[in-house]
């Protein structure tokens, strides 16, 4: 099996390469990104194998090599700008990778569930499947898939299913320690930014081969909320002539084109840091007839709203969401006693306008600067116009901005003719200060708060198990099983789809049994304990054939005996009923020990544990003829003898059918 792992880290967010710290002789090998964000613990054992510039690490048991048949994967990767304000666990996260699981060959599901802990979101998955040939072994996968600020990442042991003795186990603790540390994160999803101090505007003409001529794809931008300094000119930024821009959380831009298409459109971002731009996904409705989105502006949840010229039609896009959608399509302007005085043939518009913290939308007539004021909760305008002072009479007032100065007061710009003025509300004045022709101004500084941990969610108030029934020797689907499941004996039965697939949901905290029983295969039956949420497990049925191997689960002994625990008693008495269903079966017991003491001692003990277990089969009417037995002590081990939690899976016993006629 081809091994490598590895592990990509951006360096505008992880500057530096993953490190090894020291520990003491024989403690795991923590392993943490430079920025200490992160870590996870590696057995001593294994070894790390990294690329010179630090962005391929590799983890394999022993000597590296590029054959090992088990290797951990580590990968950071930057989600992309659909993806980095979803949630995994919201998006799919868990069905997504069950749909990829079952494309695989031969796949078994051992276990498939999600988390949501609020900063982040998990999923975690075990599965098994053959890769075809020329390979002969199952391949044995565990993982993790997580989603923090707009990223990814995602641990993943992979080993050959053989191996699992040697490997499985150190394998999965690895993954498993993968784990966040307590130093701040930094986030891309756009709820968790914070607006900078900048102010940026439409230039509405430009200076060309020497004319003036219309502009309106040219960005003017102010540092720091002075309109007095030169600004920072982002030439033709945008792909279109707009009116209409507003900047996000994310301290992008985001405007419309000014075409009066009456078609749906979709809104572009523009990053003036980067100085570069694209459409998103976000569409606008048409804006109607003879109209054009003419402003847009930002709420204090970072919302956007863009409205048309006529401004009967007003609507939101939520960035973190990608969600549009319409708050009105008749402007509430004509509930105004005064709307007849501004709605005539030849009017001025009245549809550019801006929000403030406290959900009041003002808005410009454009004719002569007055300003108009809505509750944007419950859409009442106020019942008189704002004149304001200061203006000249001329008309072609085009936006307004509430925005916070550099010593954190209230300002509120106005965009006129050839002009930009601070308006005092108070005086109701309007005073000059800068020139310029704007179409629109973008800033959010105003709602700019310091964003808080998410908290997690309440858990889920049903458990959900999903999975399928599979022939466990070619992992095909078996539809034409029976399931049973539920609280008292094995339940009710529980449709099975033409795939096999089958769905249960529950109160959780609680035991339910399940049996699942074809003729011809080895009937399995358990328990499920009820969690919170969804769970993927697929349940297999052994084919009863000469030749398979099945475990006797929870058979146990006294330790360093042969006498039997009564937790052994439900399971041995399944295999009675087995042989009591299909009375020309015989079997071999077949006793296994860890490689604790003495070898020729632990076969001994063995051999008396078949004993005692055939002692039970014929004492509950099982004839001695059908039964054989062979004690193998510490010979075939199941798992590794290195530590107790794995020793303890090689103290097992088996029984191989040996005949069915």
């Amino acid at each position: 099996m081809k091994a490598f792992l590895t592990l990509v880290f951006l360096l505008f967010v992880f500057p530096a390469v993953l490190h090894a710290q020291p520990e003491t002789a024989g403690a795991p090998v923590v392993y943490a990104d430079a920025s200490g964000r992160y870590q996870l613990a590696y057995p001593r054992s294994w070894q790390l194998r990294k690329r010179g510039d630090g962005t391929e690490a590799t983890f394999y048991p022993g000597t590296p090599s590029p054959a090992a048949s088990a290797i951990v994967t580590l990968t950071s990767q930057v989600l992309s700008e659909q993806l980095k304000d979803l949630k995994l666990t919201a998006y799919g996260g868990l069905d997504s990778m069950w749909r990829r699981i079952q494309r695989m060959p031969r796949a078994q599901v051992l276990g498939l569930e999600q988390q949501d802990f609020g900063s982040y979101e998990e999923v975690r998955y075990e599965y098994s499947y053959l890769p075809g040939p020329p390979a002969a072994a199952r391949t044995h996968v565990v993982g993790r898939r997580i989603w923090r600020g707009g990223y990814q990442f995602q641990i993943e042991y992979r080993g050959e299913i053989q191996e699992d003795g040697r490997y499985f186990a150190e394998g999965k603790q690895l993954v498993g320690s993968f784990a966040f540390t307590e130093k701040s994160w930094p986030s891309r999803r756009y709820a968790a930014q914070m607006c900078d101090d900048k102010l940026y505007g439409i230039a509405a003409i430009r200076y060309h081969n020497g004319n003036w001529e219309d502009d309106c794809r040219t960005i003017h931008e102010f540092a720091n909320n002075d309109l007095t300094d030169a600004p920072v000119v982002h030439r033709q930024a945008l792909p279109f002539q707009s009116y209409a821009l507003a900047k996000g959380f994310d301290n992008c831009l985001y405007s419309v084109t000014k075409a009066p298409t009456d078609a749906p459109e979709l809104v572009y971002r523009y990053d003036p840091a980067t100085r570069k731009g694209a459409y998103t996904a976000w569409r606008l409705p048409p804006q109607g007839p003879d109209n054009v989105w003419i402003s847009a502006a930002t709420d204090d949840k970072g919302d956007l709203f863009f409205m048309t010229s006529d401004a009967n039609r007003l609507i939101k896009v939520s960035p973190a969401t990608g969600v549009v959608t319409p708050i009105w399509y008749v402007d509430p302007i004509q509930k105004a006693p005064f709307y007849p005085t501004i709605a005539f043939s030849g009017a001025g518009t009245h549809g550019n306008f801006c929000l403030d913290d406290a959900n009041t939308m003002y808005l410009v007539y454009s004719t002569d600067g007055s300003l108009l004021k809505i509750d944007l909760k419950t859409q009442r305008p106020t019942p008189e116009m704002m004149p304001l002072g200061g203006l000249p009479k001329k008309g072609g007032y085009s936006d307004l901005l509430m925005q916070n100065d550099r010593a954190g007061r209230r300002r509120l710009y106005l965009a006129g003719p050839k002009s930009v003025y601070k308006v005092d509300l108070a005086r109701k004045r309007a005073t000059l200060v800068r020139k310029g022709t704007y179409t629109d101004l973008a800033g959010c500084n105003l709602f700019r708060i310091v964003p808080r941990p998410a908290p997690a969610p309440p858990p889920p108030t049903t458990a959900l198990w999903r999975g399928r029934v599979l022939n466990a020797a070619t992992y095909q689907p078996l539809p034409q099983a029976q399931l049973r499941l539920g609280l008292s004996g094995f339940g009710k039965v529980v449709r099975l789809s033409p795939e096999g697939a089958f769905s249960y949901a529950a109160k959780p905290g609680v035991t339910h049994s399940y049996r699942a029983q074809l003729t011809g295969y080895i009937a399995a039956d358990s328990t499920w304990m009820a969690a919170p949420g969804s769970l993927v497990r697929d349940i297999l049925l052994q084919p009863l054939a000469v030749g398979a191997t099945v475990q006797l689960d929870n058979v146990q002994f006294e330790q360093g005996q042969a006498v039997l625990l009564p937790t052994s008693f439900s399971a041995l008495d399944k295999l009675v009923s087995l042989m009591t269903e299909n009375p020309r079966m015989t079997i071999e017991l077949r006793g296994h020990t860890d490689n604790v003491g003495p070898p020729e001692k632990n076969v001994v003990l063995s051999e008396q544990r078949v004993g005692t277990v055939k002692e039970y089969l014929v004492g509950h009417g099982i004839g001695e003829a059908r039964i054989s037995g062979i004690g193998l002590g510490g010979a075939q081990p199941a798992a590794s003898n290195d530590q107790e939690y794995t020793r303890k899976l090689n103290r097992r016993v088996e029984f191989r059918i040996t005949g069915l006629q």
